[in-house]
């Protein structure tokens, strides 16, 4: 069982470290999960935020093809109406 030193350093457990992947020198992260943190290796949090862009991107592009093929509809109505 890790121990809490005074200087606030844990060692992390080699079972826990090769199931991350983690390595001497790797820089490592505390991500918040509702009221418990999870240990992750900051390339792993940066590609899952890099994800999560990606998808954001095409989200925002799909809403503007919509919007525009709306707007499009509406004006040729507004012409059929003249």
């Amino acid at each position: 069982m890790p121990v809490v030193t005074k200087k606030y350093q844990v060692t992390i457990p080699k079972d826990v470290r090769e199931a991350l992947g983690i390595k001497a020198g790797d820089e490592v992260v505390f991500v918040r999960e509702g009221d418990r943190y999870v240990l992750m290796k900051l390339t792993d949090l940066l590609k899952e935020f890099a994800e999560i862009t990606r998808d954001i991107d095409e989200t925002i592009e799909e809403v503007r093809q919509g919007l525009a093929r709306g707007i499009e509809r509406s004006l040729r109505e507004l012409e059929g109406e003249k």
